[in-house]
């Protein structure tokens, strides 16, 4: 009989090692806290919800606790792992382009041509990203790994990924859940730096409605571009190339299945594995770090500064610009990559001010101009660093 309350004791000792209440650490409790607080902001806010509920749901995932010397294969960084095999499509670049595609097959780039100039809008807000760069050079991160950082700045999760699963792939947690989150918090941050900058009269500038765009301008212009920055940055390529194909899908005519399938299912699926896996790549254990916390606190930095880049350059651009052709400087803030809610933050933000004045489809031409810009920009980073 004492032979087998023994044998139970230790049977429910060792069962209760196994659990995760036996494994729990403060850092497991503050990173489930950071995962309900991301869920809550996507439910209740509407904070960007197709990224922050499966990244929400993922810090919760990933911050299960177990014991990780048992070699159970169920953490994201353990080797054979369900959940490591669905990361590999992060850590070696798989997913971005694909996203990419996505974003290509539903983004329209008309009023982008039909006003090239704001092009020069999309290049501006990139300033975030090497002032990021700087900064983190200066508290004394390694040159590739500032490159990584500094690329948050973009405004553009997928570009954040690729270029620190190059560059970076220590970081490449921190990278992609600072990036998620500074997206899904346009609303939030961009508003206050808007108006700081910005005068009333500045805000109530009107612009002449964008002009028509022909089909064949639009099926020439994912051909062109490809060629024109592919050139530039063939490191880029295969976010460029992804992006500038979907787009000929879309406006080709001839494969709208294809198209469909794109902007539809296939970016959804995407969008979930790669949402999923970033928010369990933020395993307490590997994660809390005092980098994490400082990559963070950069990334808001370097998305600070691309908003007001775009917005200051606005303002310069129109000293040179007659009456009648003025930008309002409220778009300059949509230079950033988060398409297309820096472009709904333009038009929020100036109907308070007029009400009849619709800057939407203005500001859409420096926003997916931004998509170019980050991509770009990404390329000329993963050249300097791995040339």
């Amino acid at each position: 009989m004492e032979q087998f309350v023994r044998f139970v004791a230790h049977g429910i000792e060792q069962f209760f090692q196994y659990t995760a209440f036996a494994n729990l650490t403060i850092g497991h409790l503050v990173m489930i806290t950071v995962g309900l607080i991301f869920i809550y902001l996507a439910i209740t806010k509407e904070y960007e919800p197709l990224l922050l509920v499966p990244i929400g749901f993922g810090i919760l995932v990933g911050n299960i606790p177990f014991l990780e010397t048992a070699k159970l294969q169920i953490g994201i960084y353990e080797p054979g792992s369900v959940l490591n095999y669905l990361y590999f499509g992060v850590i070696k670049g798989i997913y971005p382009p694909l996203i990419f595609l996505g974003i290509g097959a539903m983004t329209d780039f008309s009023t982008l041509l039909s006003n090239p100039k704001l092009m020069l809008l999309g290049a501006a807000a990139q300033v975030g990203i090497f002032g990021a760069y700087m900064i983190a050079l200066w508290i004394g991160f390694l040159p590739e790994q500032a490159a990584a950082i500094g690329i948050i700045g973009g405004a553009d999760g997928p570009t954040a990924i690729f270029l620190a699963s190059k560059l970076a792939p220590d970081l490449l947690g921190a990278i992609a859940i600072s990036a998620y989150s500074y997206m899904a918090l346009v609303p939030v941050i961009q508003p206050p730096i808007m108006k700081l900058l910005t005068n009333d009269k500045e805000r109530r500038i009107r612009m002449k409605p964008p002009r028509s765009v022909s089909k064949t301008e639009k099926i020439l212009f994912p051909v062109v571009g490809l060629l024109l920055t592919a050139f530039i940055t063939p490191s880029a390529l295969p976010l460029l190339g992804m992006l500038f194909f979907g787009n000929l899908l879309k406006e080709s005519g001839v494969t709208k299945r294809l198209a469909d399938t794109a902007k539809g299912s296939l970016i959804d699926i995407v969008t979930i594995l790669i949402g999923l896996t970033v928010g369990a790549s933020t395993q307490a254990t590997t994660f809390l770090t005092p980098k994490s916390i400082g990559i963070f606190a950069l990334g808001a930095a370097s998305f600070v500064i691309a908003t007001a880049g775009g917005v200051i350059f606005v303002k310069v651009m129109n000293l040179f610009l007659p009456e009648g052709n003025k930008i309002n400087p409220l778009i300059g803030n949509a230079g950033v990559s988060a398409v297309p809610d820096s472009a709904r933050v333009s038009q929020t933000i100036g109907l308070k001010y007029d009400p009849t004045n619709h800057l939407l489809m203005h500001a859409m031409a420096p926003n997916v101009a931004g998509v170019i810009g980050s991509a770009v920009a990404a390329g000329i980073l993963l050249s300097f660093f791995m040339g």
